[in-house]
């Protein structure tokens, strides 16, 4: 060994996982290195040039509201913004930009530069440092030893990663860099609960070879939905995007060529992503449909690359070339990289506790796509927790679980610990069952008071915070204080019900009708509150009348979270539990009560016979 170096936390890998991780270990304080392949690679987006969208947008705001760098970032970077699901209520909409690239890793190269106690090494690991039975470090390329009190393990589809394109394969953790082979040796090795996955991409094209006249035109927002809450102005120039659509004559040589594709030739073993299907997918899957869209992504400015959301493939070369160019618009296109399916290494997420913490290796946390899921919001958001928890380990505090109840990253870290995944875990608003409280516009009010009592907000995020939510808290007050009668408002002729209750203006808010544009014709003095936070005001007040309702559904839900069950419990020595609830309990090893209930299958009545089995061996334990 020819040196030893010591950290509070190390991280492996230099995505968005092992970005936000680092970050957040630094700002809590831990000395922390940053290893990854390539030090000019930190901040890539491997996929689609863009973030957030349904759940994904709630995600980016989440890690924003705790500090983290990807909302800002993609804000230096976007050079399109659009609200998804403009049209619906608050609680289903998702923030969505187009980045550049380019502006993207420059952002995320800064941030990570000016982080504080952050080193960023630039080296490959090629084993976990294992003492006692738990993780102490790592091993780096020259035989190096990285030590820490918690080690972060982010490495994306580096982990045995694999690319296909046709019949052509060959070990790579994405197009143009090197796998992490000997890594994965080593944790096969370990008997860990390991499988594979897989991913793809679309051919990227040249810009200036297509047709942009021939296209319809996807312009963005004329008011945009900034993805940071410290963004208040477009940062970037804004530019469309534009829209085409597969044919008949496009599925005919997909089609044809069927048992060319990597994935249904039989070499790929892993499960993709249900929810981004490949063009084969989306052929043989939906074979009814003679069309499909596609959304013609620029990948910067200054790029002459565009990335066609929505033909991720693996077929060889000449034949992308050949169905791409049936579409309309792109009849000469020229094709600058081919699409490819990518397959990798993972690790079954029930092996992990909430805090992402590998039980069966103490001092091991795992982020992003080694849990099974797949995106850079979903991994940034796991790299968020783990990097806390791992700092929260060095310095022997308790460790941070987010609830189901607080946040979309506790919905997504519950599922992935208690079901486990099937197929890469794509984050959805309709995952969240308390979604009208687990809204976009209202995370930092959810997460930032949480973040400022672990110590990882800064001091610019702690005061623009406490500014928006002194201008809350005083409109609400001001909206409280002043009271009307259906008498007063029937006379000012806005119709009501007329029952004698005496309503504040800001109930007024949530009911029908009932805008500031109507309350300043009541009280003048309501023109004084500024328009981010009458916007925001409204968001809440729409459901209001659900959300006390709500309450007691969530209070039960904590109830049960803190109804912990113990490592190794029989669950076939309990009477009375169905031997298939016992084999389905043994497999998920459910963390508590919660989870335990959100087991398919599951009884009040078995709940009851696990909770007298917890109480039984508490009392044992007490004795």
């Amino acid at each position: 060994m020819f040196h030893v170096k010591q950290y509070d936390v190390i991280v492996v890998g230099g995505g968005h996982a092992g970005v936000e991780a680092a970050l957040a270990a630094g700002r809590m304080g831990a000395k922390t290195g940053l290893v990854t392949f390539r030090k000019d690679d930190l901040g890539v987006m491997s996929c689609n040039p863009a973030f957030g969208g349904l759940g994904k947008g709630h995600l980016v705001r989440e890690i924003d509201a705790l500090d983290g760098a990807m909302g800002r970032a993609s804000d230096y970077a976007a050079i399109q913004y659009r609200l998804l699901n403009r049209s619906k209520g608050p609680a289903v909409q998702g923030p969505r930009v187009q980045a550049d690239r380019v502006r993207y890793r420059d952002a995320i190269r800064h941030i990570v530069a000016e982080a504080p106690n952050v080193d960023v090494i630039e080296a490959e690991v090629t084993a976990l440092e294992l003492e006692g039975g738990r993780v102490v470090g790592v091993r780096i390329g020259d035989d190096s030893a990285l030590l820490a009190k918690a080690v972060v393990l982010t490495t994306g589809t580096f982990l045995g990663g694999k690319v296909f394109i046709g019949d052509r394969s060959f070990p790579a953790g994405r197009m143009g860099n090197a796998a992490s082979t000997v890594l994965a040796q080593q944790l096969r090795g370990l008997g860990l609960p390991m499988g594979r996955l897989k991913t793809g991409t679309p051919p990227r094209l040249r810009s200036s070879s297509i047709d942009w006249d021939m296209l319809e035109t996807q312009p963005g927002d004329d008011i945009p939905a900034y993805m940071s809450f410290l963004t208040n102005h477009t940062i970037a120039p804004q530019i469309a995007c534009a829209i085409t659509h597969t044919n008949p004559e496009t599925h005919q040589i997909v089609r044809e060529n069927l048992s060319r594709s990597a994935m249904y030739g039989g070499q790929i073993e892993g499960v993709g992503p249900r929810y981004c299907p490949s063009i084969e997918d989306k052929i043989t899957r939906f074979a009814d449909k003679d069309s499909h869209q596609i959304f013609l992504e620029p990948e910067g400015l200054d790029s002459d690359t565009v990335y066609p959301n929505g033909i991720s493939t693996s077929l060889p070369a000449e034949v992308q070339e050949a169905y791409v160019r049936t579409i309309r618009g792109l009849q000469n296109v020229e094709i600058l990289q081919p699409g490819y399916a990518i397959e990798y290494d993972y690790l079954d997420p029930r092996a992990l506790d909430l805090s992402l913490q590998l039980s069966a290796l103490p001092g091991l946390f795992l982020a992003g796509q080694i849990n099974g899921t797949t995106g850079y919001e979903e991994a940034g958001a796991q790299g968020l927790v783990a990097g806390l928890n791992a700092a929260c380990m060095a310095f022997d505090r308790e460790p941070l679980h987010l609830s189901r109840a607080d946040s979309y990253i506790g919905v997504m870290i519950d599922d992935l610990t208690a079901r486990g995944v099937s197929e890469p875990y794509r984050m959805f608003t309709s995952r969240a069952e308390y979604r009208l409280s687990l809204r976009a516009d209202n995370a930092d009010q959810r997460l930032t008071p949480l973040g400022q009592t672990l110590g990882c907000i800064g001091d610019g995020r702690r005061v623009a915070f406490e500014e928006k939510n002194g201008r809350l808290q005083s409109a609400r007050a001001k909206l409280t204080a002043k009271t009307f009668t259906p008498g007063q408002l029937r006379n000012a002729g806005y119709k009501i019900s007329e029952d004698g209750t005496r309503r504040t203006a800001l109930e007024l808010l949530g009911l029908p009708g009932f805008g500031f544009d109507v309350l300043e014709t009541l009280e003048p003095d309501f023109k004084t509150i500024d328009e981010d936070t009458r916007a925001q005001l409204g968001r809440e007040m729409i459901y209001a009348a659900y959300l006390t309702r709500q309450e007691s559904q969530i209070a039960s839900l904590r109830a049960d979270e803190a109804r912990a069950i113990p490592d190794g419990i029989d669950y076939s020595a309990i009477n009375g539990l169905s031997r298939e609830l016992a084999d389905k309990l043994s497999r998920s090893k459910p963390k508590s009560i919660a989870q335990a209930g959100r087991i398919d299958g599951m009884t009040p009545a078995a709940l009851v016979l696990i909770l007298a089995r917890i109480q039984a061996v508490g009392r044992r334990e007490s004795a």
